[in-house]
């Protein structure tokens, strides 16, 4: 094989890795703004500029996409540890302030891999939420396995209780709340970012964290 020939073949899977990373980044932004139901793979493929064939080839099915799309999401959001110094230093449940203070601020700039996660979150089918849950224990994208440890080095979190318990409540709790908080179809009233005054949210929130803090806090 010439060096042209092997050069050619190398750039080869550097341009699929293009073409599917290309068509992964129509995808996220066709789910978030459609929905799962209504997204068209036919729309997806004509903005990512190659044939609906090509799509179902890199991911097989509509669902299959849509994981890839999820992943993808996920995996671009921020990690629990990922809040500032200061933050961190003052302590696990300061940290969980932090996140839910910020954001109605994240969601604004991370609108579509928030909103890929929201419908995968609720809108799934089952079988694919279940490959969703598969893909969150796995790969655990936001990091809280880590911020729990965190916690319990600190002696802020309970050691008497399987930590894997604690990770299940605090993501399971802090996904409803901030999507509670930002998404009116969600929001029971009780955070109304777009209909409380500022002070009742802040006090909402700290009424979430003292609950929070009475079922894993270290005695």
């Amino acid at each position: 094989m010439t060096t042209g020939q092997t050069a050619a073949v190398r750039r080869a899977p550097e341009r699929q890795r293009a073409r599917q990373e290309r068509i992964l980044q129509v995808a996220m932004e066709h789910f978030a703004r459609h929905g799962y139901e209504d997204a068209r793979a036919e729309e997806i493929a004509a903005g990512a500029g190659v044939s609906k064939g090509t799509v179902f080839g890199y991911f097989e099915t509509k669902a299959g996409l849509f994981l890839a799309a999820y992943q993808a999401a996920a995996r671009s959001l921020p990690a629990y540890l990922d809040a500032p110094t200061g933050v961190r230093a003052a302590g696990f449940f300061a940290v969980l302030r932090h996140w839910i203070q910020a954001t109605p601020h994240l969601i604004h700039e991370d609108w579509i891999p928030y909103r890929v996660t929201l419908i995968g979150n609720y809108c799934a089918g089952l079988q694919l939420r279940r490959e969703i849950t598969q893909f969150l224990a796995r790969e655990d994208p936001y990091g809280t396995h880590a911020f729990v440890r965190f916690g319990i080095e600190r002696g802020e979190v309970r050691r008497d209780i399987d930590p894997r318990m604690i990770v299940s409540m605090v993501d399971w709790l802090m996904d409803r709340v901030q999507d509670a908080m930002v998404t009116e179809e969600l929001d029971p009233g009780l955070f109304g970012y777009r209909t409380q005054p500022a002070g009742e949210r802040d006090r909402r929130v700290g009424e979430f964290l003292e609950l929070l803090r009475s079922a894993v806090a270290a005695r």
